[in-house]
């Protein structure tokens, strides 16, 4: 079998046995100071306003200790596998979510690298073939570590440029075509609203096939509408903003089969936000549609929210069939769709009213069967 990525970075710095035994022999010394290490850490980043912007606010560092202490037990115990390596590149790729400039994540590496340091030289003072063991060991993974997040972050940042090129281009694209479509639209809606008032439209067939017309028209504008608003930034409103009155307002947008039952848990409690109520309402009938097509003729469509001290979390569950692996990583992506009808901007649209609201929206399937949708809203007044 060919050589993993993994496998030629541990080669490379000559990380073996023998590193593996030096690292496990440390972490026995060593795990019951990985909460106070956790805690030097993040105090010493948060010193810096570029990397305390992208570690925004209390609740979220307070989980990352946690995290932290979790990535150090797994740093020092193993196993040293290919699981192993996909769990730590996905660090890489949440320093590109979050923006987090990687100056600051090879400091923050120097951080650990001297606390552990500390806890060696004090333990094996009097032992220094274990000290160099551990040392040398120690040297090896944290260099590793910082080889495999910036592979990943390179790798995704160069596929987030790769998307912001293609959406440029669909922009401009969408936006010559769009006004353009808007003519001849209108020129069908006008006649169309002549030939109803004709004797023609007395003839059963003829009414039939006006509404049809009438029928495609709105599903066309419609589509131009959504293009359109993917790539023009209206200014978002700034006015109190209750959810379960804008939840009760896209209902009446939705229409369901009677055996798909639609409720909500736990909206009334929330907070008045400040937002755009008009846009917010398009982020539920988006999620709605999909969600409604999704469980077809019988299923359940359940949102659930609540209320952090700093943020608002909704989740939009359906008992359809969920979302493919092979589709998942792309399905906030502008035209990427599995419907037969339809062209991919209801998911684009919603993540970027959510995004402008300072919020975000992550797919998450369900044990067994559908599809979850979590969204985050800030509480305090956001800046569009």
């Amino acid at each position: 079998m060919a050589e993993t990525l993994f496998e030629e970075l541990k080669r490379y710095v000559g990380f073996g046995a023998d590193d593996e035994h030096a690292l496990r022999s440390l972490h026995e010394l060593a795990r019951n100071e990985f909460p106070a290490i956790s805690e030097v850490f993040y105090d010493r980043i948060l010193q810096h306003e570029g990397a305390r912007s992208a570690l925004a606010g209390e609740s979220q560092v307070g989980h990352l200790k946690v995290t932290l202490v979790a990535w150090m037990e797994q740093l020092l115990r193993g196993p040293w596998d290919e699981e192993y390596f996909l769990l730590r590149c996905r660090i890489g790729r949440m320093h590109v979510r979050i923006a987090l400039p990687q100056h600051y994540m090879f400091g923050a590496m120097n951080i650990l690298r001297q606390e552990l340091n500390r806890i060696i030289d004090q333990r094996y003072v009097q032992q220094p073939a274990q000290l160099f063991a551990a040392r040398m060991a120690l040297g090896k993974i944290l260099d590793l570590e910082l080889a495999i997040m910036l592979h990943t972050y390179r790798e995704d940042l160069l596929a987030q440029q790769a998307r912001s090129e293609r959406l440029s281009t669909f922009g401009q694209l969408v936006g010559s075509i769009g006004h353009e479509l808007r003519n001849p639209l209108g020129v069908i809606e006008t006649s169309l609203f002549i030939l109803k008032g004709r004797p023609l439209a007395t003839d059963e067939r003829a009414v039939k096939h006006l509404g049809r017309i009438g029928e495609q028209v709105t599903l066309a504008n419609r589509i131009v509408t959504d293009l359109l608003d993917m790539i023009r930034d209206r200014p978002l409103k700034r006015e109190p903003l209750r959810l379960d009155e804008v939840w009760k307002d896209a209902l009446t947008s939705v229409h369901a089969p009677e055996a798909v039952s639609i409720r909500a848990e736990g909206l009334e409690g929330l907070p008045t936000l400040q937002g755009d109520p008009g846009q917010m309402r398009q982020v539920f009938v988006n999620l709605l549609e999909n969600a409604v097509q999704a469980v077809g003729e019988k299923g359940e469509v359940v949102l659930s929210a609540s209320a952090g001290p700093e943020t608002v979390e909704l989740e939009l569950e359906d008992t359809g069939p969920g979302v493919s692996d092979t589709i998942r990583r792309r399905i906030f992506e502008p035209l990427m769709t599995t419907k037969a009808r339809g062209i991919g901007l209801g998911l684009p649209l919603v993540k970027r009213i959510i995004e402008r609201h300072g919020g975000s929206i992550t797919y998450a399937p369900r044990e067994g069967r559908g599809a979850r949708f979590i969204l985050r809203l800030p509480s305090q007044p956001f800046t569009p």
